[in-house]
């Protein structure tokens, strides 16, 4: 019984640390940073392009698009992601947007929600990529929980934009072609100029 008795004093001390931490943290902000061998506008092409979300962004699945236009403010849509063989779906939308310069953007789910930027600043031909992210959990385990995992959230942020870094330094894809100029002859007239 004695042992029983230390047991709740624990459970309880355990569990007023854990709530505690959710109660003093209401939302939990964190910053990543890389820079890129890359001008801007083709390291904005490249995380822009769809096709290439699955490659740094992990657990990426699908986005369908709900309201407005795609890449526009005010444009919303479902994302899909799959975290430990279950799918998960957030509802993205687009708060602000520069091209080649910034981003903005809200995350809602259940559990949480997470108001998320990204900038690029391009220096000598080389592109700094920050993003800043604030998570806030939605009731007080979610905010608790929050608390006690931004320190893996961030990582998981350090580790999408590493692989961002990577496909951009790797691109290969022209997102800029040159535009064909066509060129009329000019020798058929010159030869009925001289038949004359």
């Amino acid at each position: 019984m004695k042992y029983l008795k230390y047991l709740l004093i624990l459970f309880i001390i355990l569990a007023l640390v854990f709530f505690g931490r959710g109660l003093l943290t209401p939302s939990v902000p964190y910053e990543n940073e890389i820079t890129v061998n890359k001008p801007a506008n083709e390291a904005w092409a490249v995380m822009s392009d769809e096709s290439n979300l699955p490659k740094w962004i992990e657990g990426y699945k699908r986005t369908e698009l709900v309201s407005g236009t795609a890449n526009t403010v005010g444009a919303v849509s479902k994302v899909y992601v799959e975290d430990n063989d279950e799918e998960m779906m957030m509802e993205e939308t687009i708060t602000a947007l520069k091209p080649n310069e910034h981003m903005a953007m809200t995350f809602t789910m259940d559990f949480m929600d997470m108001d998320y930027e990204i900038n690029f600043k391009e220096n000598d031909g080389k592109t700094t990529i920050s993003s800043k992210s604030t998570v806030k959990g939605n009731g007080i385990f979610a905010k608790s929980l929050v608390a006690f995992i931004s320190g893996s959230m961030k990582e998981q942020e350090d580790k999408n934009l590493s692989s961002l870094k990577k496909i951009i330094e790797e691109n290969t894809k022209n997102y800029f072609p040159e535009p064909e100029i066509e060129i009329e002859p000019v020798v058929d007239s010159i030869a009925v100029s001289v038949e004359e």
